[in-house]
């Protein structure tokens, strides 16, 4: 057998086999170093202790929020929240077989993934009776929209655009920084034609181009919570709960933002500068 093969061959073949539009080959052309993103704490707020949180939405003037459970015990929910008090206003319980996980707002009806059951379910925005479902394969963490899309990801670097109407995916962007693809892009946030996203099991938030995939900055979210809430974190029970950041809503009348983490004490209104 002749083992001897040109180089041109071998890239032949390697532009043919990569063809999978689901996969994290989107770069931009450019992948340097995220900037800084410096922010400003302007308030703090109570935020319910019991609520493990997997998306985070400012709509007419109240904050929604949707969680799971490590314990599939019925905890996962979605309910309206009122800003000042962090007293739930409104609210529907998951069934025990749901993990509840990201949410959006679009067109009147709200949108909540679910972890690893494969299932979007879809609210009447006001009443949060439910429409419709739909299904899908692979795992649900966070989503946001761009007015016309739903976007969603699933724990790789890969952000998903999808049809409101059918949940069929449209188009894929990888996320990529100055090291590469980043995975565990979690809570999403669309704000001004960029999107906010936590990062699983880290206190960053960064900031993505959607229309090439480039992180352009990354906030460090390290100490804040240590600050206005001393010794939270380094209760063992909370973090073998996974009390970590996860949380990002805009309010675009106030131009304001809210973070928060899963189980935190607080929810804290922020000003990126």
């Amino acid at each position: 057998m002749n083992y001897t093969i040109s180089a041109a061959f071998i890239l032949l073949l390697l532009s043919g086999c990569n063809n999978n539009p689901a996969v994290d080959k989107t770069i931009g052309p450019e992948n340097t170093t995220p900037a800084v993103l410096n922010y400003t704490i302007t308030n703090v707020y109570p935020h319910d202790t019991t609520s493990y949180t997997e998306g985070l939405e400012w709509h007419d003037n109240a904050l929604y929020e949707g969680t799971g459970d490590t314990d599939y015990k019925g905890k996962s929910k979605l309910a309206r929240i009122e800003l000042a008090t962090g007293k739930t206003l409104q609210q529907i319980h998951l069934s025990k077989d749901y993990f509840g996980e990201g949410i959006t707002v679009l067109n009147g009806k709200i949108y909540q993934l679910t972890y690893k059951e494969g299932k979007c379910f879809v609210y009447d925005f006001k009443t949060f009776k439910k429409i419709t479902e739909f299904n899908y394969a692979g795992e649900g963490w966070g989503m946001t929209n761009d007015g016309k899309y739903l976007i969603m990801d699933d724990g790789s670097n890969n952000l998903y655009y999808r049809d409101p109407l059918t949940f069929k995916v449209v188009k894929t962007v990888g996320v990529t920084d100055n090291n590469g693809p980043l995975s565990s892009i979690n809570e999403l946030e669309y704000v001004d034609g960029l999107i906010y996203a936590n990062v699983w099991l880290t206190n960053y938030i960064v900031k993505i181009d959607p229309s090439t995939g480039n992180v352009l900055a990354k906030a460090d979210f390290s100490n804040v919570l240590n600050k206005y809430a001393p010794g939270f974190l380094s209760d063992e029970a909370q973090s073998s709960k996974g009390a970590v950041l996860n949380g990002i809503a805009y309010d675009s009348v106030g131009k304001r933002f809210f973070v928060t983490g899963k189980l935190w004490p607080k929810l804290f209104e922020v000003k990126f500068n």
